[in-house]
């Protein structure tokens, strides 16, 4: 029996799968729906979230991008494409958005259902972008408007208010340059190679036509008249500068032999030298000395040197704030916080324990006698009554924790789903504040995948012919919450992001780790504390099917020591229904997700702790969970 899902967006989300296959004629396509920049890799194609509330604006957007994809996917040949493309960057924009305009187009004259849904998509990348508030041409991307230009005539349809603002800024320049060649775009719109031409026409008219390289057609036929001579040559060999009467040709062959001779020596010439170069190089050297040789590629990992990665080209380090909207970030922090309303108060009143903690060791201590400082003002009677004495300053000592950084560094993989992520995230931050307000600076970081079982660097490797054991096989996504020198009000609605659907993924913590650790070593803080809050060991399907099932695992063991044996940064770690005690030295293991809030506060209590015993005894738990 096939289990109902829950989740009421979910036959929506079917639905808008089917019909963009339909749409773009591939059966075959695969279309899911991420938290990533929408766009096609191969058979895939990746839509914008939509989550349970299913809102009118993640309904359109979803619809529109799914068309625009789908269209581009059925009338756009990428052979044909590239056979045009233009190599200067200005020009490849330029050619790249009137070839997209083109394929809106078609579908908007075939299926008229898809314009609207396209005009949405549009819609909100303009007010995302502020188009709507430029107000010179020079503020907007001319080949954006190029783009919105070709749609709009090849359509009649208007542009949303955004869209139209930066197309009416470049409109007339546009026709001023290129009016004649815009007259009979209608007639090519179905004929890509027509089309391209054409766009490539208009790219020279607006003043880049030095960016457009060599004319794919000319090339063409220079290639084919090559191919004619070499035929006529092959015809008869054996009578190559000859006459009819088989005398060699008495005007021109002694200059060209002797030219050709000049040319060849040179070129003989050149050769020797490129040898001499590479071959002989010892000798240029001083005597005794070894030749010099390419420096060694630097490991991926400074704890593993024999750890690889297949390929790091699409791993990213990313603000939340890249990663949705303030407006959604806002409303996916109102969503934990209403998750979180009765576990809130519990948490809070943890947190005012630890802050009354550290507060008690905040204690003034005071350097009197001093020649400097502030000035002692419980002394200044004996100023008064004896002026010839002098004036007495005392200095503050500072505290143990006064310079001190704290990160949190959370597991965002999809096993955290639910209440444990909604937990640590809403504990993440009230520590944050409470810390802050102690003057210890707090820096919260999460790691995940970008994809499910490889994403690009797995299909990299499948285009590379399947090397054996290539390593990692996924692409990273290590997230900044709240920097250490960022206010906690400014990143209050980060953690939010937490919430936010097809976010949690699959989870590498060996690198993750890593990752925090290179971080806090560039911070000037003199105590660095690193806190690891995760629910299990590291897992990636992808690369584990490639790799030694202990891959990942053994990694993590060997960043582990590498960081507890430097002992700049103090490690801990807190397991959430998973034994980490077998990974870190300092480590606590909680059965229920509803002890984390104490679990955290108690470990970096007994941090701070000035008593040694005490800090001992908590961090003692590990061996008695």
């Amino acid at each position: 029996m096939v289990q109902k899902s829950d989740n009421p967006a979910d036959p929506f989300k079917k639905a808008l799968a089917e019909a963009s296959k339909v749409m773009a004629d591939d059966p075959e396509l695969n279309v899911s729906y991420t938290v990533d920049p929408p766009g096609m890799s191969g058979d895939s194609m990746r839509l914008p979230q939509v989550s349970r509330r299913m809102t009118r604006e993640e309904v359109l957007l979803a619809r529109g991008t799914a068309d625009a994809l789908a269209l581009n996917r059925r009338y756009h040949n990428g052979e044909t494409h590239a056979r045009y493309a233009p190599p200067g960057d200005m020009a490849r924009e330029l050619y790249e958005a009137m070839e997209t305009a083109r394929c809106e187009a078609m579908g908007a004259r075939d299926m008229p259902g898809t314009a609207g849904n396209i005009d949405a998509k549009i819609a909100h990348e303009a007010l995302r972008r502020g188009y709507d508030q430029v107000r010179e041409p020079a503020e907007a991307p001319l080949p954006v408007a190029a783009g919105y230009l070709i749609r709009h005539l090849a359509t009649g349809r208007d542009m949303p208010s955004g869209a139209q603002n930066v197309m009416d800024l470049w409109r007339p320049f546009i026709e001023e340059q290129a009016g004649g060649s815009l007259e009979n775009l209608e007639d090519i719109l179905s004929d890509q190679s027509a089309f391209a031409k054409f766009a490539r026409q208009v790219i020279s008219d607006l003043g880049y036509g030095d960016q457009l390289g060599d004319d794919p057609d000319s090339i063409d036929e220079d290639q084919e008249e090559d191919a004619e001579q070499d035929g006529e040559e092959q015809e008869d060999p054996d009578n190559q500068g000859q006459d009819s009467d088989g005398e060699e040709d008495a005007e021109g062959t002694p200059e060209q032999t002797q030219e050709e001779q000049q040319d060849a020596a040179q070129a003989q010439v050149s050769m020797d030298d490129m040898a001499d170069q590479e071959m002989g190089e010892e000798a240029e050297l001083p005597e005794g000395e070894a030749p010099l040789e390419p420096p060694s590629p630097q490991p991926i990992s400074d704890a593993d040197p024999e750890y690889q990665v297949f390929s790091t080209e699409h791993d990213e380090e990313i603000t939340a704030e890249d990663l949705a909207e303030p407006v959604e970030l806002e409303r996916l922090r109102a969503y934990l916080d209403q998750q979180l309303e009765p576990l809130k108060g519990a948490v809070s009143r943890l947190a005012n324990k630890l802050q009354r903690r550290l507060q008690a060791q905040q204690n003034r201590s005071w350097e009197f006698d001093r020649e400097e400082g502030i000035l002692d003002a419980g002394r200044l009677a004996r100023v008064v009554a004896n002026p010839t004495t002098p004036l007495s300053f005392k200095v503050e000592k500072d505290t143990e924790f006064r310079d001190t950084v704290v990160t949190l560094l959370l597991d965002n993989s999809g096993s955290m789903r639910g209440r444990p992520i909604s937990i640590a995230a809403i504990c993440a931050d009230v520590l944050a504040r409470t810390l802050e307000r102690c003057n210890v600076k707090v820096e919260i970081l999460g790691f995940t995948t970008r994809a499910w079982k490889g994403g690009l660097a797995r299909e990299a490797w499948l285009n590379d012919g399947r090397p054996h054991q290539p390593g990692r096989l996924n692409d990273l996504r290590h997230i900044t919450y709240k920097g250490a020198d960022t206010p906690w009000r400014r990143s209050r609605d980060n953690l939010g992001l937490m919430m936010k659907e097809g976010l949690l993924k699959e989870n590498i913590d060996g690198e993750a780790l890593e990752w925090a650790h290179r971080r806090m070593l560039g911070r000037s803080e003199a105590r660095k504390i690193l806190m690891v809050i995760s629910d299990g060991a590291p897992v990636d399907d992808s690369t584990l099917s490639v790799n030694p099932a202990n891959y990942l695992e053994k990694h993590l063991r060997d960043v582990i020591a590498m960081i507890e044996r430097r002992k700049a940064v103090e490690l801990l770690a807190i397991g959430i229904g998973h034994d980490v005690t077998r990974y870190y030295d300092r480590a606590v293991t909680i059965t229920d997700v509803e002890q984390l809030a104490g679990a955290m506060t108690e470990q970096l209590a007994a941090l701070f702790d000035s008593d040694p015993r005490a800090r001992a005894r908590v961090m003692g738990i590990k061996r008695a969970s």
